[in-house]
């Protein structure tokens, strides 16, 4: 990658916590950090337009390797131009490696030195991934960062196993990063090491000598507690470049992004914003709301009185919910654009708090008044 064209540059630290704010610097724009990327697995958002996302202060939108290599083909995409002009999007674009929908999604598994033969989670057709194929296939996608081929350790598991697939996603990592030749693409390592310290540490470390313009936080948010999560974030950070940008994956429940934001990282993803906006579930600034509650048939107030979307500056609850209970696509969009807007509004906020030495008192702040039901 062009260290011109992709650079984080980082502009203040929080004295008491560490938290950093700063501009990544990418070729299709800049955009502040920490910052929240939404989902668009497909090369969209679900039920959201390109333009919806921008309003509501998106910067990098993610696209998934796996699913797109499926349908419609990454042919297809750099036929059309590559993802940007694909889904008529012009802000940074970010792809992961589809390894852990090859680990999450795929049937009969079969992992080798080599790579992962699999069978499609649409059709079971027989398929194979490996570090070569995952960079062709990122490549011709097109997006401004791409992820290196990793393993996803499920968790609980023995710590024999996670040091051979350590070590085996690192040779994988090299791999990668020597068939990778675009030079407007950033390639990020991910840290892995389930949730042992000596493992995420040695992750860190041998990522660190390989070289990537960026480094991912993986193997969390699958179903370990809380603080083993916080811990495995604070094994790996610890040893990573402090300019380069720190990304934890697959992140998108506010203690866990605010409690991120402390140990000093920069970008996270997840599609939790908008998979739990289609069932009815809403972040607000007083806690959680689930819209379909009889109590909302006759609530003429805005979602969020203290938020500034589309959705709260112009719908009532009580007609959020009848949208709802009616199945109404509007409705699923509405509270789509609702929930990544407040992330992304609470991301804002980390930021100022961050430039003025106050993001302890922030995150405090923000969770006392989001309440004790902090997760989804």
């Amino acid at each position: 990658m062009n260290s011109e064209t992709f650079f984080l540059e980082i502009k203040h630290i929080d004295k008491k916590t560490g938290a950093r704010y700063g501009i990544l610097h990418t070729p299709h724009g800049n955009v502040e950090v920490p910052m929240f990327m939404p989902v668009g697995t497909l090369a969209t958002v679900k039920t959201l337009s390109p333009e919806e996302v921008k309003e509501a202060g998106a910067g990098v939108i993610l696209a998934n390797t796996y699913h797109l290599s499926i349908r419609p083909g990454e042919d297809v995409v750099a036929e059309a131009g590559g993802l940007h002009k694909f889904m008529n999007y012009d802000g940074p674009m970010l792809t992961d490696s589809g390894g852990f929908q090859v680990f999450s999604l795929a049937q009969n598994r079969e992992i080798t030195e080599e790579g992962v033969t699999f069978r499609s989670h649409l059709n079971g057709e027989k398929l194979f991934f490996s570090p070569e194929r995952a960079m062709e296939i990122e490549q011709k996608l097109g997006a401004d960062i791409a992820m290196s081929f990793d393993e996803c350790c499920p968790y609980p598991v023995t710590h024999d196993y996670a040091e051979k697939s350590l070590e085996r996603t690192l040779r994988w990592a090299k791999r990668g990063k020597a068939v990778h030749t675009r030079k407007d693409q950033a390639l990020f390592g991910i840290v892995q090491g389930g949730e042992f310290k000596d493992l995420r540490e040695r992750s860190a470390q041998e990522l660190v000598k390989i070289g990537f313009d960026g480094y991912s936080i993986g193997g969390t948010s699958i179903g370990e507690p809380k603080d083993v999560m916080k811990k495995m974030v604070e094994y790996g950070v610890k040893y990573l470049p402090e300019d380069k940008p720190r990304y934890l994956m697959g992140v998108g429940s506010v203690d866990e992004i605010l409690d991120g934001i402390s140990q000093g990282v920069d970008m996270f993803d997840c599609v939790l914003p908008t998979r739990i906006a289609r069932h009815g579930a809403l972040m607000t600034s007083s806690g959680r709301v689930n819209i379909r509650d009889a109590k909302y048939e006759r609530d003429f107030t805005p979602l969020d009185a203290e938020c500034d979307c589309y959705c709260c500056k112009n719908y009532t609850k009580a007609y959020l919910r009848h949208l709802y209970k009616c199945d109404e696509t509007f409705g699923k969009r509405l509270l789509s654009i609702h929930n990544v807007r407040f992330l992304i509004h609470m991301m804002e906020g980390a930021r100022e708090a961050i430039k003025e030495d106050r993001f302890e008192e922030y995150k405090n702040e923000f969770l006392a008044k989001f309440g004790d039901e902090r997760g989804f």
